[in-house]
C-alpha cells in the first residue's frame, strides 16, 4: 500500500518552512482508496515568491486548520503504506519536521518518482514533475497545488510499476536508493545537520566518537559515509548512532580542528596518524660566499623547514613559481647542478648569482621576501577569515612562529589589544602537520588578511 503526497510549503529557511497545503492519495497499486486534502495554517507568513508560484496567499489559511488538527488525519492515512512524491526527501523532511514540532516521530519508508523514474524511463529532457508528465502525456491541472501534484504522481507513479515487468529496477531501488531508501535511523541523523564547514563527530550508541571528519558540506559529506558500499561506510553505518558537529565557518580552522582532534581522541574508523601529511620540504642554507640557497628535499623532523609539501609534484610546481616571480638562480636552488652560469641566465631570468654578477646581498633580499611570505618561523601574526555566520571573523594566533590556537570574533569587535585576542583564542597544540596545514592553505588562499602583531598593541 502507497500514500501518494505532495505537499506546498510557505518556503524560507531550512527546516523552519511551514505546510499551506497538503494531498495524501492512498494507493493500492491499482486505484485510489483513500484521500485527504486539506489547506494549512502554518502560522508564519508565505514568502512571496511562493504566493506567485502557488497562487495559496495568508489571507486563504487564515481559517484553515492548524497542523495539529491535520496530524492524526495524516498518521491513520500513512499507517503502514510507503511513502510516495516526487523528491520524496523534500515532502518527507517536511511532515517530519512538522511532526517533531509536536514531539512526535513520524517514520515511513519513502519512494521517490524522481529517482524510479531516471531507472525506468531513461533518457528524458527534465525529471521535473510538470516536464516529464507533460512528455509522458499524462494530464496535470493545477500546477504546484498539493490536489493537482499529487494526482500527476499517482498517475506517474502507475506507469512507473506497469514498465517495471519484472520487478528488479524496482526492488533495487527501494533496497539501494541513497537519498530515500537508507535506514530510517541515518535518514533521521542527516535531517537534523546542516550544510556548513565544520568537523563533524560519529558517535556510536555508548556517545564514543568513531570516526572524525571535516568537510565545507558537513550534511553533504555525512551522506557519502551513509551511502557508500566500501568496507568502512559499511562498518560506519552498522555503528553509528549520532552525529555532532561543530562549525568553524572556513576550511583552514576545519582542517586544524579535525588534525588535533584526531590525535586527542583516537576514534577507531580514522587512520592511525602515523606519518605526518606532507613528505617533502624547503630547506635554506648559506655558502662560503654569503649566498642563501633555496632547495627541496624529503622531509626530515631533525632539519628545520621553510615549507612543507604533500608531495614532489606540489613543491616542484611552487620552485618554478618562485623562479619566475623572485628571478632566483636555479644553481641556488639545486636545479642546475652543471659548472658556469645557469640556464635562467642566459634567458636573462637570472641576474647572475651563478657566477658572481649579482651580489649576495641583493639577492638574498629577495630571498627574505620570500622567507617572510612562506615561513611564519619566529613571526607574530593573526589570520583572519570567514567566521561561523555573516556578523563575524575567525582569527588564527601565531606567537613566536608558534599556532596558538583559533576563536571568532563580532566583526564590530576591532582586534587591536594582544589581550583581548588572547582571550577569545581556544589554545590548540602545535604540532608540525599544523604548521603545513598553516602555510598550504596560505599560499592557496592570498585573500586571507594576515594582521602582524607588531601592529597590535
Amino acid at each position: 500500500m502507497y500514500a501518494i503526497l505532495d505537499i506546498e510549503t510557505t518556503g524560507g529557511k531550512y527546516n523552519e518552512e511551514g505546510i499551506t497545503e497538503i494531498a495524501v492519495y492512498k494507493f493500492d497499486g491499482h486505484k485510489v482508496v483513500d484521500q485527504f486534502i486539506s489547506l494549512v495554517n502554518p502560522e508564519i507568513p508565505i514568502q512571496p515568491f511562493v504566493v506567485g508560484l502557488t497562487g495559496i496567499n495568508n489571507e486563504m489559511l487564515r481559517n484553515a486548520p492548524k497542523f495539529f488538527e491535520v496530524a492524526k488525519r495524516i498518521v491513520e492515512i500513512t499507517e503502514g503504506t510507503i511513502l510516495v512524491a516526487h523528491n520524496a526527501k523534500f515532502d518527507y523532511r517536511i511532515l517530519r519536521t512538522e511532526f517533531k514540532r509536536l514531539g512526535f516521530e513520524f517514520e515511513r519508508q519513502s519512494l521517490c518518482t524522481v529517482e524510479l523514474s531516471k531507472k525506468l524511463i531513461p533518457g528524458q529532457k527534465s525529471y521535473s514533475l510538470g516536464k516529464l508528465v507533460r512528455a509522458l502525456g499524462i494530464p496535470l491541472s493545477d500546477r504546484h497545488r498539493a490536489s493537482g501534484d499529487a494526482q500527476a504522481t499517482v498517475k506517474l507513479f502507475k506507469m512507473l510499476l506497469a514498465k517495471d515487468s519484472e520487478k528488479e529496477i524496482l526492488k533495487g531501488a527501494v533496497r539501494h536508493s541513497p537519498k530515500n531508501q537508507m535506514d530510517t535511523k541515518l535518514i533521521q541523523i542527516l535531517d537534523d545537520l546542516p550544510s556548513i564547514t565544520g568537523v563533524y563527530y560519529l558517535h556510536d550508541s555508548e556517545g564514543e566518537i568513531i570516526y572524525i571528519g571535516k568537510s565545507r558540506n558537513i550534511k553533504k559529506r555525512v551522506n557519502q559515509h551513509f551511502t557508500s558500499e566500501n568496507r568502512k561506510s559499511i562498518e560506519i553505518q552498522k555503528e553509528v548512532a549520532s552525529v555532532t558537529y561543530e562549525a568553524t565557518g572556513n576550511e583552514l580552522n576545519a582542517l586544524l580542528k579535525e588534525n588535533e582532534e584526531i590525535k586527542r581522541n583516537k576514534p577507531k574508523y580514522n587512520k592511525a596518524l602515523t606519518k605526518t601529511i606532507f613528505s617533502y620540504a624547503l630547506y635554506k642554507s648559506v655558502d662560503a660566499d654569503g649566498y642563501i640557497h633555496l632547495k627541496i628535499g624529503k622531509a626530515d623532523g631533525r632539519k628545520k623547514n621553510v615549507t612543507t609539501f604533500t608531495n614532489m609534484q606540489q613543491a616542484r610546481a611552487m620552485m618554478n613559481s618562485l623562479l619566475e616571480e623572485y628571478s632566483l638562480c636555479q644553481r641556488l636552488t639545486g636545479i642546475h647542478t652543471g659548472s658556469g652560469s645557469c640556464f635562467n641566465y642566459s634567458i636573462k631570468e637570472c641576474n647572475g648569482a651563478c657566477i658572481g654578477e649579482e651580489s649576495p646581498i641583493d639577492y638574498n633580499q629577495r630571498v627574505h621576501e620570500i622567507l617572510e611570505k612562506y615561513s611564519y618561523e619566529n613571526q607574530n601574526m593573526i589570520i583572519v577569515d570567514r567566521g561561523r555566520d555573516i556578523h563575524e571573523r575567525s582569527a588564527l594566533l601565531v606567537e613566536e612562529g608558534e599556532f596558538k590556537g583559533i576563536g571568532f570574533f563580532d566583526l564590530n569587535h576591532q582586534l587591536n589589544n594582544l589581550e583581548i585576542i588572547k582571550s577569545i583564542i581556544t589554545p590548540m597544540k602545535s604540532d608540525r602537520d599544523a604548521q603545513h596545514i598553516i602555510q598550504s592553505y596560505l599560499r592557496k588562499n592570498n585573500r586571507v588578511k594576515i594582521i602582524k602583531l607588531d601592529t597590535v598593541q
